[in-house]
């Protein structure tokens, strides 16, 4: 069984690095080689920007593959061969809809940036969101940005995550789907367009099956990915419905 797996997909935070974002890399270099020589593709998949993840992989971001902003962008092996961006008309709701309940903290997430608006959230915030988007910019109106927007993030209070998923799901049925990676984070992505979505594109590119398929994750937006994939595990830390 482990010599026929042809793909191992792993979210970042939470189950592949530690809480400052390291992991160890001579360890991790020396199982990709182990993988390059058998034919079996390395596949980071995150709700972070594309930018964050590759720079964490940046001496060998070249012989492995990124699903990033929660199957929004995918590259394989230094080329970007799919980009899901958001419908104009829904990126107009959703603005509109982030300028009338400024009490959440919103992040717009592009293909070049991400993007935070002056006013609507302070520098502390930026700050913090700057080390999962390297790519971040202020701007005084979202509605300025000229870019592919692939999602919005948001903060809402953690205790209240499950309340706020359920009541975006009803709100934007059919425009927007909301996921969480946990810690009152929610993404609001492209109807089906999440890991799992990403990653079956992948395995049809290298004509090989899920039951090939290994994957690792510890949040709500991990669920899909977990399902695809014949072989999956839950780090110790996910909650009870990831497990």
């Amino acid at each position: 069984m482990q010599n026929d797996i042809k793909l191992v997909a792993t979210d970042i935070d939470g189950t592949f690095t530690h809480a400052d974002h390291t992991y160890d890399t001579k360890r991790f270099k020396r199982i990709l080689a182990r993988m390059n020589a058998v034919g079996c593709e390395f596949v980071v998949a995150s709700g972070s920007q594309y930018f964050t993840i590759r720079d964490l992989f940046a001496d060998c971001a070249d012989q492995i593959n990124f699903i990033s902003e929660n199957g929004a962008m995918i590259e394989s092996h230094g080329r970007i061969i799919k980009v899901n961006e958001m419908a104009t008309d829904v990126v107009d709701e959703m603005i509109l809809f982030a300028h009338h309940h400024p009490e959440f903290e919103w992040v717009m997430c592009g293909a070049a940036n991400a993007y935070c608006e002056r006013g609507q959230v302070d520098q502390a915030f930026f700050d913090q969101t700057n080390f999962y988007y390297h790519h971040l910019k202020w701007v005084d109106d979202f509605n300025d940005v000229d870019d592919q927007i692939l999602k919005f993030a948001i903060n809402v209070p953690e205790k209240e995550t499950d309340h706020y998923l359920e009541l975006f799901r009803r709100k934007f049925a059919g425009k927007v789907e909301p996921t969480s990676s946990g810690f009152g984070a929610i993404d609001l992505i492209v109807p089906g367009n999440h890991k799992a979505a990403a990653l079956k594109q992948l395995v049809q590119r290298w004509k090989i099956t899920p039951a090939q398929c290994a994957a690792f994750g510890d949040g709500g937006n991990d669920i899909e990915m977990l399902r695809y994939c014949k072989h999956s595990y839950a780090m110790v830390n996910a909650p009870a419905e990831v497990k």
